[in-house]
């Protein structure tokens, strides 16, 4: 029978070979040699001058992902407590962007933000850009909100929100409603046990929706291209340009991928063991 079992996994094990482990060896490669062929870590003394980029990217990857957090908890709480046909009708909707391309739906918001997209439109309709001018003194036309660091963390948001609210509801749909009746019978309020129950043991689904959200949003170039116009430079940007654009040097993006890579992993060791901390601590 294992025998069975083991010829079944070759396929899976040649896939992994192919396209997981030689990409990474390949970028392991490129990122200790030179132009020339030669070992060196000059490409990782180069990364020196873009920390400001290291930086800005660990920022608004943090903040989209708290944003996402913060809205996503109590979205999947609320869906977890309402009927089937309820919950059927939201995952849809939470869905449903998730169907189109994700380019097409960056463009979208590059219409409704723009200098004369929706949003504006509707701003000086109602009069608000007038009444903002009239207390500050100002004479705008137009809320700038295309190409700045808010609509690139708009970008990240709704596009990697789903990623957030899914582990969530998925965890805390299939708590043992006896636990939650045995915390109300014990004398516990409604406020104790979500903070003495449920969000104790739904962590591991806050845990997984922190990383599906925190790792794109860290390494995504093609929101920050569209929304923030280039002007802010992202991780991501700066790989592609090393193996796409004109300033060519596969060393250097290797480099950048790998140590990226790196802060990755180990941002997701951490949250795993402090998740099963946690978890130990609840079961205690």
């Amino acid at each position: 029978m294992k025998n069975k079992l083991s010829r079944f996994a070759v396929p899976y094990v040649v896939w992994m070979a192919i396209f997981v482990v030689a990409p990474i060896v390949i970028m392991v490669i490129y990122a200790f040699t030179s132009q020339n062929g030669g070992f060196t870590l000059d490409n990782f003394v180069k990364m020196g001058g873009y920390t400001e980029v290291f930086l800005r990217s660990f920022e608004l990857a943090l903040l989209a992902t708290a944003i996402c957090l913060l809205i996503g908890y109590p979205v999947s709480y609320f869906m977890s407590k309402e009927g089937k046909s309820f919950q059927r009708t939201a995952m849809v909707l939470i869905m449903l962007p998730m169907w189109m391309n994700f380019l097409l739906r960056t463009y979208s918001w590059m219409t409704i933000l723009e200098n004369n997209g929706l949003l504006n439109q509707l701003f000086q309709k109602i009069g608000l850009i007038s009444l903002y001018n009239s207390i500050t003194g100002s004479d705008l036309t137009f809320f700038p909100m295309m190409n700045t660091q808010g609509a690139v963390v708009l970008g990240m948001v709704y596009n990697y929100l789903p990623f957030m609210i899914l582990p969530i509801y998925s965890v805390i749909i299939k708590l043992d409603g006896s636990l939650l009746e045995a915390a109300r019978d014990l004398g516990a309020n409604s406020a104790t046990v979500f903070r003495k129950v449920i969000l104790p043991l739904s962590l591991p689904g806050v845990l997984s929706g922190i990383t599906m959200v925190f790792v794109p949003s860290v390494s995504t170039f093609a929101i920050s291209q569209m929304l923030g116009g280039g002007t802010e430079l992202l991780l991501g940007d700066l790989i592609e340009r090393q193996f796409l654009g004109g300033a060519y040097n596969p060393q250097l993006g290797a480099a950048i991928s790998l140590v990226m890579m790196v802060i990755v992993v180990v941002c997701m060791l951490l949250m795993n063991r402090f998740g099963e901390g946690e978890e130990q601590a609840v079961m205690l």
